[in-house]
């Protein structure tokens, strides 16, 4: 039986790797990784996994929170593989894991606890037959709020290499692009008045209304990516008024830009200044995009063995600390659909492939050095 009652003979693939698989993402997903404490102990958990298959782990804290770093082989290129140990919040139902037709269900199963089983079992593999090259396994803890404690944190230790893979969820096609994060506050000044004398006033929600049509009508947002398509900004929060009867004198606006990788966010946040000049705005976050060579060594290798296509990914990941220092990254993880969503799951059989593509890139990143 594997653990939560399923039994063995009820997995879509009768062999030891899909049981090997199932059990350990089982087993993480039981963690409900959606507090510090919860994804220290899975962290912990992790080590002592890696420990327990023969490597040597090390874990480090940062401000309260636990990374896991491991490393086999040695010699050029350097591997890494990077997996995020947290999950977004859950009912408690949802972190029963269960297999139904082939799908492995549970909060984290896809986005990305079942890539982070493959990584920890294939890093078991290599330290049994060591690769001809550097392989180095970084479990992070927050990649679903920022990454900087995890990721960017191990990125300004060292932690760097020829080539970064981050196990996000991508339906084994590979992300080469993601989109930059550029969020402002644009904070609007009006004049307090009665509310049965609006005139007397000046509304500012109103004036906030029409200085966001000012930047959406921006040409930065009709720009197109071969990739990713159109820039996009969404109106995420709004701060205003105090009373019904009341003029309101005051509205700040929460915006999200993601803007394309060739896109400059600096000359992007000087144009909507100039657009909106009664207006402050003031940046409250600011995110390195990824545009990644297609015809890198190593990525073109890893497409090779996956036979997948290239594709851009809308939203951000991991991926950008290893952009900031110039390293290639790519997004590349198993199928499967609904994270961060009710009704989450990993379709077991990507899960192998998933995990034999990465094996057979590792082993043979040599072998072809020739023929990409």
């Amino acid at each position: 039986m594997l653990q939560g009652g399923l039994e063995l003979r009820t997995l879509p693939l009768e062999n030891v790797e899909a049981r090997r698989i199932v059990e350990l993402a089982q087993t993480l997903i039981r963690f409900q990784n959606t507090n510090p404490e919860s994804v220290n102990r899975c962290a912990d958990y992790c080590s002592d996994w890696l420990r327990a298959a023969g490597l040597d782990p090390r874990v480090y804290e940062h401000r309260g929170l636990k990374s896991v770093v491991a490393s086999v082989g040695s010699g050029s290129p350097t591997i890494v593989l990077n997996g995020h140990l947290d999950v977004v919040p859950a009912q408690p139902e949802h972190f029963v894991p269960r297999l139904e037709n082939g799908k492995l269900y549970g909060r984290g199963s896809y986005d990305m606890l079942g890539a982070v089983a493959c990584m920890l079992l294939l890093m078991q593999d290599l330290a049994q037959s060591p690769p001809d090259c550097t392989v180095v396994l970084c479990l992070v803890p927050d990649e679903e709020s920022g990454g900087e404690l995890g990721t960017g944190f191990l990125v300004e230790q060292g932690w760097l290499g020829d080539i970064a893979i981050c196990g996000e969820p991508t339906n084994l096609d590979i992300a080469i692009q993601s989109k930059g994060i550029l969020q402002i506050v644009v904070e609007v000044a009006g004049v307090a008045a009665h509310g049965s004398r609006p005139w007397l006033g000046r509304n500012a929600i109103l004036e906030a209304q029409e200085h966001y049509q000012t930047i959406a009508s921006l040409h930065f947002f009709h720009e197109e990516s071969p990739f990713l398509g159109k820039a996009s900004l969404n109106l995420a929060k709004i701060e205003a008024g105090t009373a019904f009867n009341q003029v309101p004198d005051q509205c700040k606006m929460g915006i999200d830009i993601r803007y394309l990788p060739d896109q400059d966010p600096g000359l992007l946040l000087e144009v909507i200044r100039k657009a909106v000049p009664s207006a402050e705005v003031k940046v409250h976050f600011q995110g390195t995009p990824v545009n990644t060579d297609l015809e890198n060594v190593w990525v073109s290798k890893l497409r090779k063995h996956s036979g997948t296509l290239f594709f851009g990914q809308e939203g951000s990941a991991d991926t950008r600390f290893y952009a900031e220092r110039g390293m290639p990254a790519v997004e590349f993880g198993p199928s499967g659909a609904n994270h961060h969503g009710p009704g989450e799951y990993a379709d077991v059989q990507s899960l192998c492939e998933y995990k034999s593509i990465l094996k057979q890139f590792i082993t043979h990143v040599k072998d072809e050095e020739h023929e990409v």
